[in-house]
Order: C-alpha cells, then structure tokens, then sequence
C-alpha cells in the first residue's frame, strides 16, 4: 500500500458535534485537512467516517500513520 502524505506532524483539534459525521482524509492530499476534499480520487486511498457520539474536542491525526484510524495515537512522536 502507498504511504500517504504528511500534512502535519501532529494532531488537529477539533470541535465535533454530537451526531454529525466527519470524513477524515487518509490520503494526506486535501487541501481541507484533517477532512477530505476529494484529493484522493484515482488513488488507493478512500477517506474514513468518524460519527462524533457526543459533542466535544477530538484529534484527528494529521501525520496519517495512526493504528486508530483517524484519531491521533501519538505516532508522530516517533517519526
């Protein structure tokens, strides 16, 4: 599998709304990071929904090699 672009080496903050679904941008190329622009069509990659249960800050990996998906695990400290 192709690695995705880095646009960021750490997490972006964001206010979620209870219920709402987010698309967080896997490929790195959205020019709407941490969320998906569409950048990734013709590609391997395909964004991924993250449905905010509750209203409240999340982190959204912006380094694109998280294990959990479009939340920030902290691999960027290593990179």
């Amino acid at each position: 599998m192709p690695t995705p672009e880095m646009p960021q080496k750490a997490p972006y903050a964001v206010e979620v709304e209870a219920g709402k679904s987010y698309w967080w941008c896997a490929c790195g190329q959205s020019s709407s990071q941490p969320f998906c622009d569409g950048s990734h069509k013709g590609s391997e990659f395909s964004p991924q929904q993250f449905k905010a249960e509750e209203a409240k800050t999340v982190y959204f990996c912006g380094c694109k090699q998280s294990k959990n998906g479009a939340l920030c695990d902290a691999t960027h400290r290593s990179l």
